[in-house]
């Protein structure tokens, strides 16, 4: 692959990384300069399918299937094809994908976290809630815990196996935060309709009282302990 066209890719996932990932961006400033750009490889890469299910016009579920296709010939160094859509075959001419695969190539991600993401990705088409939070486990696998194992080789864990649960649950904790604090911004009257069905019939007046500016870190650490167990415990490690 020639060298500009690699750059070209990487200059492409750092703008959009920078440009749609603010808070994530400055933290790849905290690692060595040579890592960031695999960081903003993985987060173009993961950016750009999130928005073909959730924001391009369209069939969505064909756009998902094609850009699967291309990036799966990539990954077992076929040619990436055209613009998204268009027929697998054809140079090198995709903005994301030399990078990508480069990123992959010299950290040898695992193949089985993307295969995790996509069908994540892939169930956001279909599936419009989860009865049981095994249920929503099983979405954010891929959504959530496959991006923290990824992630694992660029920062450069010293025992990656002894790292893996940890960064699984990490993620884990990251998305579960995120969706709560999303139906508490759209509808708090849901939010405790949705804790008691995630957490089997438990009350979510710990949470409400947590994210109450008055609470003390005292009252913090107590609701902490009475709530289920947190993903982001369970990512401490033993």
């Amino acid at each position: 692959m020639p060298v500009d066209e690699l750059a070209a890719s990487y200059a492409y996932c750092r703008r959009l990384h920078r440009s749609q990932g603010r808070t994530f961006y400055l933290g790849t400033l905290l690692l060595p300069r040579w890592k960031r750009r695999h960081v903003h490889a993985l987060y173009g890469f993961t950016r750009y399918t999130d928005d073909l299910v959730d924001h391009v016009a369209g069939d969505r579920e064909q756009r998902l299937r094609t850009w699967t296709e291309r990036f799966t010939a990539a990954m077992t160094g076929g040619p990436t094809g055209g613009p998204t859509g268009g027929p697998t075959g054809g140079p090198v001419d995709d903005p994301i994908l030399p990078a990508i695969r480069h990123a992959v190539e010299v950290f040898g991600l695992d193949p089985a976290d993307f295969t995790a993401f996509l069908r994540s990705m892939a169930m956001d088409l279909t599936v419009t809630g989860y009865q049981t939070y095994d249920d929503l486990l099983g979405y954010m696998e891929g959504s959530a815990a496959a991006i923290g194992t990824l992630m694992l080789p660029i920062l450069g864990a010293r025992d990656p196996s002894a790292a893996r649960e940890p960064a699984r649950h990490l993620g884990f904790a990251f998305q579960l935060d995120r969706i709560l604090l999303r139906v508490l911004d759209r509808d708090p009257a849901a939010l405790e309709v949705a804790f008691a069905r995630l957490f089997g019939g438990r009350s979510a007046e710990p949470v409400l009282r947590f994210l109450d500016e008055d609470t003390g870190p005292l009252d913090e650490l107590r609701l902490i302990r009475s709530l289920p167990p947190w993903p982001y415990l369970r990512a401490l490690g033993p």
